[in-house]
């Protein structure tokens, strides 16, 4: 009897870690989703823009309350092009946060899906070292759409983070200015089976890609194999 007692309460600590680990391998699947449906339609992501870009962060179903004054709240997953200089292949991904104010008349609680790119070195080493206040730390603006637009425009230009947003079927860009981007190194843990930094995944590929990570790698991949940044 006395065994089966201490069974049953180490039962909830046995399947802690496996329950932990099948919710991020779920959000790095949603992530895969959202951003495979994204570049399937016929306006997304510029080509010039995307192949620029040397991260792209997914976060699925943000969740933005609102009750006068906003606040978003949402987890997802980054991903780089492997190497130093982000020259590589798009590499195994870093569990990723966001949060902070989203300022003005909302109503009710609204779940958007948001992708934002990474235009510059700095910005993503940035982020793999700390938390990062857009449009603060790092120059944020909302990301350009559509088949002819262009990555070359002023405020494409000097924006080191690109951000884009789904909500209701409709694509477009958005400024997430104010919000704050980190990584998530208990996810990491969660996802990996072991404590492992964001800059240890993207810089020196410490661990292999999850097998959750397979439709978001190669839909990158086969939309933008080349980093053409200068």
């Amino acid at each position: 009897m006395r065994k089966i007692l201490i069974a049953t309460a180490l039962l909830p600590a046995l399947l802690l870690p496996a329950f932990a680990q099948d919710k991020e391998s779920d959000r790095v699947k949603n992530a895969g989703t959202v951003m495979k449906q994204i570049l399937d339609i016929p306006d997304d992501i510029p080509q010039s823009v995307i192949d620029k870009a040397d991260c792209v962060v997914v976060l699925p179903s943000v969740l933005k309350l609102a009750f006068g004054v906003g606040a978003s709240y949402g987890r997802g997953v980054m991903t780089c092009r492997g190497g130093e200089n982000f020259r590589g292949r798009w590499g195994a991904p870093t569990m990723m946060a966001l949060e902070g104010g989203s300022f003005g008349l909302q109503i009710g609680g609204q779940a958007t899906d948001f992708v934002l790119l990474l235009m510059s070195a700095n910005s993503a080493k940035a982020i793999l070292q700390s938390k990062v206040k857009l449009g603060g730390d790092a120059s944020a603006a909302a990301g350009p759409v559509g088949r002819n637009a262009s990555a070359e425009t002023d405020v494409s230009m000097r924006a080191e983070v690109l951000s884009y947003s789904r909500a209701r079927g409709l694509f477009a860009g958005v400024s997430l200015t104010g919000s704050t981007l980190r990584v998530d190194n208990g996810a990491n843990k969660n996802l990996y089976g072991k404590d492992v930094s964001g800059s240890a995944i993207v810089f020196h590929k410490a661990v292999p890609p999850p097998p959750s990570a397979a439709l978001l790698l190669s839909t990158l991949q086969r939309k933008s194999p080349i980093n053409r940044s200068k």
